[in-house]
């Protein structure tokens, strides 16, 4: 490692590590939940409720440490956020009841939040342009895969070490990305810091706001995120309880979608035009959408189901990167604050659909959703490429 920085390798790794963090804090547990019923002595929506405290833990603690990464740097507000989450996954080891395990899950998800805010941050830091673009699909990628590859490794580490295992596994990656960031040389320069004093620093949300370019794009993406989460909290039921599949064959599902949004955050780089890939993502999201619901009414076969949502999933993951990438280029000069709300608006998007898509006939409520969902990404990525014209 050089004095003066760090390697693009060191940087890229780091950047995956920190954008993983999030989702699996969020998702990783999901296979112990009917454990953890047993062991609260509690029932499976106040369970549940766990990932949406966390769902807003990450969302808001994203407007924390994103105007105070812009204000003090990106590798203070890391570190706290690091140390933060250390001790709040050792607390929900011993939490004595469900109610304490779920405000810890809120405080494990702000901590936790700072490596995703700061992780685009460091990117808009040390790139531009085409690296950037490279940067962001690495971080676009692992924010669409993450979520669904989580569950999956949770599955086969509750079968070997239960669901407190699976905390200890979380405290051990957070003392890894702690060494990291022990290594991380800042990449905000003092020169580019806020001037503005703490207490003004939150200031910063407003001309971002106003941003309607960084707006549109990060509504655009909010909306794709929707998508996502609506698949992430309904699918275990669907192919489990509706279709009758077992759990492994469930996380084999998971895995082939995971698959399915690498590759299309993969091939999002390959285009020359990225607004020429966010219509057809804005496109190919409706269509499949509409198709996948109609198809989910019909009650088609399981292999009908996955095979629209393995397209799906492909559009989804071709929009998170080019989506990612425009809006923090529209913000480049705010950069820690215009991260935070693009994950606070990711995030906020996912607590409110995930008890949304159980409701009813599960069906039925998660067809309504995906239709609304990819109608809203296409009109917001109308709006965006219309301001870049």
């Amino acid at each position: 490692m050089k004095k003066e920085g760090n390697s693009a390798t060191f940087i890229f790794i780091f950047l995956g590590l920190l954008t993983a963090f999030g989702p699996f804090v969020t998702d990783m547990y999901l296979p112990s939940l009917p454990v953890m019923t047993i062991y609260f002595n509690t029932s499976v929506s106040m369970v549940q409720t766990g990932l949406t405290s966390s769902m807003l833990g990450l969302a808001f603690g994203q407007l924390l440490f994103g105007p105070l990464s812009d204000r003090y740097g990106r590798r203070l507000p890391l570190l706290v956020s690091l140390v933060l989450f250390a001790a709040a996954t050792f607390a929900c080891l011993f939490a004595p009841s469900i109610e304490v395990f779920v405000a810890l899950r809120f405080l494990q998800g702000i901590a936790a939040s700072g490596g995703i805010v700061i992780a685009r941050s460091i990117a808009t830091d040390k790139f531009k342009r085409k690296n950037l673009a490279k940067a962001l699909a690495i971080v676009g990628a692992i924010n669409g895969v993450a979520p669904v590859a989580a569950p999956v490794v949770g599955g086969a580490l509750s079968e070997i070490t239960g669901w407190k295992g699976i905390f200890v596994i979380l405290l051990i990656i957070g003392c890894v990305l702690l060494g990291f960031c022990v290594r991380f040389r800042e990449s905000l320069s003092h020169q580019r810091r806020s001037k503005e004093k703490l207490s003004k620093s939150f200031r910063l949300f407003k001309p971002v706001l106003k941003n309607r370019r960084y707006l549109f794009y990060t509504m655009e993406l909010t909306f794709a995120m929707a998508i996502l989460f609506a698949y992430v909290s309904s699918s275990p039921f669907i192919i489990q309880q509706h279709y009758g599949f077992s759990a492994l064959a469930f996380s084999l599902f998971f895995a082939a979608n995971a698959v399915a949004i690498g590759t299309g955050a993969a091939i999002s780089v390959k285009f020359a035009v990225p607004q020429t890939c966010l219509k057809i993502s804005a496109v190919g999201m409706v269509v499949c959408s509409v198709v996948l619901a109609t198809a989910m009414a019909a009650d088609v076969s399981v292999w009908c189901f996955e095979g629209l949502l393995f397209v799906l999933c492909f559009m989804m993951g071709l929009s998170f990167t080019v989506a990612t990438t425009l809006a923090m280029d529209a913000a480049r000069k705010q950069a820690g604050t215009a991260s935070a709300l693009l994950g606070a608006f990711g995030f906020l998007s996912g607590s409110i659909v995930s008890p949304l898509a159980g409701l009813g006939n599960i069906m039925i409520s998660t067809a309504i959703i995906l239709v609304l969902a990819s109608l809203g990404a296409a009109l917001f990525a109308c709006f965006a490429i219309r301001s870049d014209a």
